[in-house]
C-alpha cells in the first residue's frame, strides 16, 4: 500500500480512537525519527495528535524521571508522537553519562511496572540502521547546506560508540517494539506507518 493510502487510512483511525496513544520512535542519531513524524502528522487533522519533541530536561526532570514523563502523556483520546522518550534514560544519557548510575539502575528496574499503570495504548518503535549508513547520514548532515545547524559533537560521539548503544538497546528493546529497517528511509516509513495503522484497529 503507498504511503498516501496508509496516511488516509491513518487519518480515519486517528478520528476514532477510543484511549489515549503514544506513539514512541527511538533510534541512533540520524535514523530519521523527525522526519518520521513530520510524514505521519503531514496531513493528519490537528486536534487528534500533537508532538513531544526531544529536548534537554531541567534538572527536576533528570531527578524525577518517569513522573515528568507522565505529565507528558495524553489526557484525551488523541496520539502524541514522541521524537525519543523516557526510554533516552536508558539509552542516551547513560551512553554519554548524562544521568548517573543510580538514575539508570532505578529507570531499568522500574519502567516496566509504571508503563503498565498507564492509562494509555503505548506503541514502541525502533527504527534501525547500520554503521555504515548512520555514518553516511552523519557526513551528508554536516556537509549539507539545510541540514550543517542539526551537526553537533554528539552526532560524531554516537558514531564512535555504535556498538556501545547496541548493547543499551538490547537491554530495553523487547517483544513490545516494532524493530523497523530504517536502512531506505522512505520504505521505512511505509513500514512504520502500515504497523502503526495495524495497531490503531
Amino acid at each position: 500500500m503507498s504511503i498516501e493510502k496508509l496516511q488516509a487510512k491513518l487519518n480515519r483511525l486517528a478520528e476514532n480512537l477510543d484511549s489515549p496513544v503514544a506513539v514512541i520512535l527511538e533510534g541512533r542519531d540520524t535514523a530519521g525519527k523527525s522526519s518520521t513524524i513530520r510524514e505521519l502528522t503531514h496531513y493528519l487533522p490537528p486536534d487528534f495528535y500533537s508532538v513531544c519533541l526531544s529536548h534537554k530536561p531541567s534538572k527536576s526532570a533528570m531527578k524525577k524521571w518517569l513522573a515528568y514523563w507522565e505529565t507528558k502523556l495524553p489526557k484525551e483520546n488523541k496520539i502524541v508522537f514522541y521524537d525519543r522518550s523516557w526510554y533516552s534514560r536508558a539509552m542516551v544519557q547513560h551512553l554519554n553519562g548524562w544521568c548517573t548510575p543510580k538514575q539508570y539502575q532505578n529507570f531499568i528496574r522500574e519502567h516496566k511496572t509504571w508503563e503498565s499503570k498507564q492509562p494509555v495504548k503505548l506503541i514502541k518503535f525502533w527504527l534501525s540502521i547500520s554503521e555504515r549508513e548512520q555514518a553516511r547520514r552523519i557526513d551528508a548532515r554536516k556537509n549539507s547546506p539545510l541540514t550543517y545547524w542539526k551537526f553537533s559533537p554528539n552526532d560524531e560521539n554516537a558514531l564512535s560508540q555504535y556498538d556501545r548503544m547496541s548493547i543499551l538497546k538490547e537491554r530495553v528493546i523487547d517483544s513490545d517494539w516494532h524493530i523497523v529497517n530504517f536502512e531506505n528511509k522512505r520504505a521505512g516509513i511505509a513500514s512504520l506507518m502500515s504497523i502503526l495503522c495495524d495497531q490503531l484497529k
